[in-house]
């Protein structure tokens, strides 16, 4: 058979999302194997992957067919059709219908259109009635054929000739029953029938895998006989001879596809034109006039009492102004100066630049940077080369917390239709498509997350590569059935689209509406944004331009310090972030002692560790340092050699002619900038030249490379430079070129950590206050950053529920108070009505106070539970046991008051004294011992905030011989005993056994500890979570050169408590008379070898006495806590 005697016009792809194993390329590539020259993709109501089907096929000299299976409403119920493009038309029609969907409402099926939408949107497009799913499918098998014919005929009347209808044998109940209908129908009525497949996988071994992805999107469960099963293994995709057997009856159908296939011509100009939306000038004014006129303007305005060449700059300008202009992108430069300017003058923070863009002075006069190009040496030439046209792009920082602010402004200004951000895919990846397919085989949660949890936690990690990185992985692959079953199938489903979502900051403005381009795409829920249907690089190919609206938390930081700042009265001038002197020795002091903690990109241990050997002392310090810390010059020793010189080591300068570049940097290369300015000055290239060698050095093509290398030796050799030497500076120019950093960006980065630096040293608790604020879902970083503040001498107070805010804030320079939205179980919206009632009518008395005042709406069980575990109730002098006893009544009591008020009394709050006019009465509850405290605290904050489970024996560490671990020493191999929390254990095997790492910690310092082979078999069953115990080891260096702790043993410290014991004191009195019977039965509970010693006090006389030996006991934790609670704390006490 002839390879175009059929066309599969029914394939879907993995971007249906919800079903289809097909990827783009194996397809086509798949398709060109089986001889055929064209198909048709009709994914599910999307054109998400319509470019790369197009460009793949294209390239492989297959005809594309664009399409989409799309559901339709009418009056009779819903149903499926295939539309294909014909031409442009139908493509736009095919785009403006799926958009519709989208944007309309949506039920819990999906998107739907409903029928006059497809018939006001026909032209340009082919409709097939498909074999299941379609209206006429589903008339013709329930026997209504009179009504089949008449709703046939009515699409005929609206498609003509363009009106199609489908048949399959796929192995379906129905297949045959409907195929006969559907040829008799079409003899009837003239309308041609076609033979699909419904193509959902390339080969039919992958039936199981695609039912697997199917019920992991429906979460069934692949066994599960009741589910129902929509697909058959014959939806693989066949060749043009299978198709032929299997409809050789009628191969009428076949030689339809054919004739469809030459109808559709669809064809897009790709990476042809940009599509700006028209920016708005003055009357009278051209957008040249009105850009060069705005551009001289601010120029102006920012050298306005500036000591500088005001000649340079405007040379400079005229010079950008020019090629701005000749490349025609003044609309560019002034959308995005436009949104900017409105950000600022809104109060929303910006950032001062990003990427290449920094380097252009027209940014900077236009007030899109912050950075002056010339002061710090920046070439525009590296943003826009004159030598190269492409499109400009900015990359915008702003503050998270308004962001969508500013893209909401651009939607009003240049209308929600022509704007849309852009949309990315969530993929099957390795650890979530084992978990994923592990369910949908019925293994149990503990069984999946194990065989996930070997998998390395590796960035881009695939079950191939785990396989061989991980030993037991592999182990339990090659010996366990089920493990081999799992591993193998999650393989075929690993990589496959399993979400959409929205891109960090892509947004596409248009000149017309987004669906003249591309389909837009809604989620269901009302909060969802309208995204674009296709990624960043498939709008940029149809000539969408994509800005980047960036959200930096940094930013938010920086905005909220100064906020705080000015409402504390810190500052007896207002403070301009943007106009900082660079030169600040204190800056310099907190960065040479790397306290770094929350200040932009600087606060990583190795950032630190780098920062304490270089002592910066200049701007140009941070700058360099935010280019080195790489992998590429980390692995090149760049950041040593840089240090190095900066304390003195002499530079070696490859030519003379390049030490003024390398200077700067201590003579070496670091910036891309400075492979262009070398390039000119040895070589006599233009700086647009110089920017098309650096992207050949970083694209490395053999070709390119060599006659790169010609044209700098022969501008070297005008220079009088040898051959031989020049062919040395290419080589070494050429090595260092893929280390270079874009100067640009870094400078601009260096802004916000000079910026974040400032804060730290001159306002110290006001910035870690608003960090705090910034990470208050992520209870690790919460804690980190209070030892942190500590460690600065910055006072914490708990929370209070008198005092505190929903975030962080500050009692002075020193003191931060903390924020009450950083408790589990307490929201924003209760927060804000207890902090308008306080603000209202002044602070609360005490639980019952409270009750009665916060409206019942917004507050629970949890909510008042977390607060008082929290201690946020403390500020009333009640224990927490006693609240938690107590909080029901009050509530309940508080619930009938306001129950009164709202029958028609006065307002609820109208006189303030009547707030404790009713009865007061706290209930004692239940004894909780100080470990049990502390775990309640825990659960509600995610960490110790004062107290910690160590302190319980602080006044035991001298008489056991231990230490806390923020007072070890670290020195290689010394012996320790260290008394502290296992807060984290991390199982491990290896080829010579077990192994364990653990983070043991008190309430100041965290400190790694491993137990390898012999330890951890001697001490496993002493590896207990949140258990305080005596580690005994040596201290030793890791394989990243950290200290950490080799155990050698673990004890209780119970049992370390009776080793040293010399008796257990307990002070008793006449009050305790009615204990002494219990205390006595207490003890005998608990027999050993350590005597017990009474100290007696009555009013007449005092006595100490041990008693008899058969009442020695053995010092437990559960026996001190049931001593506590009977006689008191202060009166138990062990003796050593």
């Amino acid at each position: 058979m002839a390879p175009s005697s059929f066309v599969h016009l029914h394939c879907q792809s993995e971007y249906s999302v919800k079903n289809s194993l097909i990827r783009v390329p194996k397809l086509i590539k798949r398709v060109k194997e089986l001889g055929m020259n064209s198909v048709a993709l009709t994914d599910d109501f999307s054109l998400f992957s319509a470019i790369k089907f197009y460009q793949k096929s294209i390239a492989l000299g297959v005809k594309p067919i664009l399409g989409a299976n799309l559901s339709l409403t009418s009056k009779s119920g819903r149903y499926d059709v295939i539309l294909l493009c014909q031409n442009h038309q139908g493509y736009l029609n095919l785009s403006e219908i799926i958009s519709k969907g989208f944007l309309g409402q949506q039920s819990f099926e999906g998107p739907s259109i409903n029928e006059q939408e497809l018939f006001s949107h026909n032209e340009g497009l082919i409709m097939i009635s498909k074999a299941i799913d379609s209206d006429i499918s589903q008339l013709l098998l329930a026997n209504e054929l009179k009504l089949a014919e008449k709703k046939a005929l009515n699409w005929k009347s609206i498609f003509g000739n363009r009106y199609y209808m489908a048949a399959q044998r796929t192995d379906r109940v129905d297949d045959e029953q409907q195929l006969h209908l559907t040829v008799d129908l079409g003899l009837a009525l003239d309308i041609p029938v076609v033979a699909t497949n419904d193509v959902q996988f390339l080969y039919k071994n992958d039936y199981q895998a695609h039912e697997a992805r199917i019920c992991i999107a429906e979460g069934g469960l692949l066994d599960d006989a009741r589910r129902l099963r929509r697909f058959t293994e014959s939806q693989f995709l066949k060749s043009a001879d299978e198709m032929l057997k299997l409809f050789a009856d009628f191969p009428s159908l076949l030689i339809n596809t054919v004739e469809i296939s030459k109808r559709c011509n669809l064809h897009f100009e790709l990476f042809e034109k940009n599509y700006l939306p028209v920016f708005p000038t003055p009357q009278g004014l051209s957008i040249a006039q009105y850009f060069k006129e705005e551009s001289e303007k601010g120029l102006r305005e920012r050298i306005k009492g500036l000591s500088v060449d005001e000649e340079l700059y405007f040379k400079r300008l005229d010079f950008e102004l020019s090629v701005i202009l000749e490349m025609n992108f003044p609309g560019y430069f002034l959308i995005v100066s436009d949104f900017i300017r409105w950000a600022k003058e809104n109060g929303i923070p910006v950032g001062p630049g990003r990427g290449s863009g920094a380097g252009s002075l027209v940014a900077w006069a236009l007030s899109i940077t912050n950075v002056d190009p010339i002061e710090h040496e920046l070439l525009f030439e590296r943003f826009l080369n004159p030598e190269r046209v492409s499109m400009p792009d900015f990359d915008i920082d702003f503050c998270t917390d308004r962001r969508d602010e500013v893209i909401a402004y651009v939607a009003s200004k240049y209308g929600s239709d022509k704007v849309s951000q852009i949309i990315t895919y969530g993929t099957m990846a390795a650890k979530g498509v084992v978990r994923d397919v592990g369910r949908v085989l019925g293994h149990n949660y503990g069984f999946c997350d194990t065989i996930s949890k070997l998998i390395p936690n590796d960035l881009g990690i695939t079950l191939e590569k785990a396989l061989e990185d991980s030993p037991e992985l592999k182990s339990r692959y090659d010996s366990e059935e089920s493990v081999t079953t799992l591993v193998d199938f999650s393989k075929e489903l690993e990589g496959l689209i399993r979400n959409v979502g929205t891109h960090a900051g892509g947004v596409v403005i248009s000149p017309s509406k987004i669906s003249d381009f591309c389909p837009v795409y809604k989620g269901p829920n009302e909060e969802d944004v309208v995204v674009s249907q296709f990624d960043k690089d498939d709008v940029e190919a149809v000539g969408l331009v994509k800005f980047d609206f960036l959200g930096l938390s940094n930013l938010t930081v920086i905005d909220k310090t100064v906020k705080i700042i000015e409402q504390k009265g810190l500052s007896n001038k207002s403070i301009d972030i943007d106009k900082l002197k660079l030169n600040d020795s204190e800056v310099f002091k907190l960065l040479q002692r790397c306290d770094t903690t929350g200040v932009f990109q600087l606060e990583s241990d190795g950032m630190r560790g780098y920062l304490k050997k270089l002592q910066a002392d200049c701007f140009e310090d941070i700058v360099a340092m935010l280019a080195l810390y790489r992998p590429g010059p980390l692995d090149a020793g760049m950041v040593d050699d840089y240090i190095d010189v900066k304390h003195g080591a002499r530079v070696k300068y490859p030519h003379p002619m390049l030490e003024e570049i390398l200077r700067p940097t201590n003579g070496i290369f670091l910036y891309q900038e400075q492979v262009m300015k070398s390039a000119q000055v040895m070589a006599g290239y233009s700086l647009g030249g110089a920017d098309l060698l650096r992207r050949a050095m970083g694209k490395k093509k053999p070709e390119e490379m060599a006659k790169q290398r010609q044209v700098f030796v022969d501008g070297a050799a005008k220079k009088e430079i040898k051959e031989k030497k020049a062919n040395e500076i290419f080589d070494l120019i050429d090595t260092f070129s893929g280390y270079g950093f874009n100067k640009s960006h870094s400078v601009a980065y260096a802004y916000i950590s000079y910026q974040t630096a400032w804060l730290k040293t001159h306002f110290p608790a006001p910035f870690m206050a608003a960090v705090l604020s910034g990470v208050m879902d992520d209870t690790d970083r919460i804690a980190f950053t209070i030892s942190e503040c500590k460690k600065i001498g910055l006072k914490i107070f708990p929370p209070n529920i008198c005092q505190s805010d929903y975030e962080f804030s500050i009692t002075d320079n020193k003191s931060i108070l903390y924020g009450l939205g950083a408790i589990k179980g307490v929201g924003e919206a209760f927060v804000k009505a207890m902090m308008d009632e306080r603000e209202k009518n002044g602070v609360y008395q005490d639980i019952f106070d409270f009750c009665l005042r916060i409206e019942r709406r917004y507050i629970n069980r949890r909510t008042i539970e977390a607060l008082i575990y929290s201690g946020a109730f403390d500020v009333f002098g009640v224990d927490r046991v006693t609240l938690i006893s107590t909080y029901p009544s009050a509530t309940k009591q508080a619930e009938q008051r306001q129950n009164d008020f709202s029958r028609g009394q006065a307002g609820l709050f109208s006189d303030v004294e009547s707030h404790i006019d009713y009865e007061k009465k706290y209930i004692n509850g239940v004894y909780l011992t100080f470990k049990k405290m502390l775990m309640f605290e825990k659960s509600v904050m995610g960490y110790y905030l004062h107290r910690h489970p160590t302190d319980e024996y602080k006044a035991d560490l001298r008489s056991i011989v231990c230490t806390l671990p923020h007072k070890i020493v670290f020195r290689n191999n010394r012996k320790v005993r260290v008394l502290a929390l296992i807060s984290e254990i991390e199982y491990r095997n290896t080829q010579q056994g077990s192994m364990a790492r653990i983070v043991i910690e008190d309430n100041t310092r965290k400190i790694n500890a491993v137990l390898f082979t012999k330890a951890m078999s001697a001490n496993s069953d002493r590896l207990v979570l949140d258990e305080v115990v005596v580690v005994t080891g040596k201290v030793r260096k890791d394989f990243r050169d950290q200290w950490q702790v080799v155990v050698e043993r673990i004890e209780p410290v119970e049992k370390e408590q009776t080793k040293y014991a010399k008796f257990l004191h307990l002070s008793l009195d006449d009050s305790q008379q009615l204990n002494y019977i219990n205390l006595a039965e207490l003890i005998k509970k608990f027999p050993g070898k350590c005597p017990v010693m009474i100290q007696y006090r009555s009013k007449k006389a005092s006595a100490r006495f041990p008693l008899e030996s058969k009442y020695c006991v053995t010092i437990k934790r559960e026996l001190l806590d049931k001593l506590e609670q009977l006689i008191g704390q202060e009166n138990c006490k062990i003796q050593y």
